[in-house]
């Protein structure tokens, strides 16, 4: 599986709140994504959530746009050029931290009040992942994003 690259950063530090667009966040284990509403009270499951820019790109296309920003999905992390359903069970090397992959992250019932009529059902099989931190570490704009051989 070839590499992929991080595109966009985004933490959600108040629930329903606007997104914060960061160059650099810092993944823990025990407090997930930090600077995130859900960084201390997810139980690890979905510590971060990661999208592909090319699913953004499908969505926009269901919902007639040509572009959707990816605060309006509300997930944390953009990533481009890697497929991240192939990853789904698997650890993957985000930035210098290691993740494992828990599941699908599905779309919510907001999809319909934030892109609209027929939103949840543009989103359903492109909402990218949920991810549990494994090893701490920082991720950034442009860092690398690759399934990793667990151990």
């Amino acid at each position: 599986m070839r590499p992929g690259r991080v595109v966009w950063i985004g933490l959600r530090p108040l629930r329903r709140g606007p997104m914060q667009i960061v160059e650099t966040a810092t993944l823990d284990p025990q407090q997930g994504l930090l600077g995130d509403h859900y960084s201390s009270r997810t139980g690890g499951a979905r510590h971060v959530t990661l999208i592909q820019a090319e699913h953004l790109a499908a969505i926009a296309a269901h919902l007639g746009c040509d572009a959707l920003t990816p605060e309006l999905l509300r997930r944390n992390i953009v990533v481009s050029g890697i497929n991240l359903a192939a990853l789904k069970g698997r650890h993957l090397r985000l930035g210098t931290a290691v993740l494992e992959a828990t599941g699908e992250c599905h779309p919510c019932s907001r999809m319909e009040e934030i892109l609209g009529e027929g939103g949840y059902n543009a989103v359903r099989g492109h909402g990218g992942i949920t991810a549990r931190v494994i090893e701490a570490g920082e991720v950034s704009i442009g860092s690398v994003v690759m399934r990793t051989i667990e151990r």
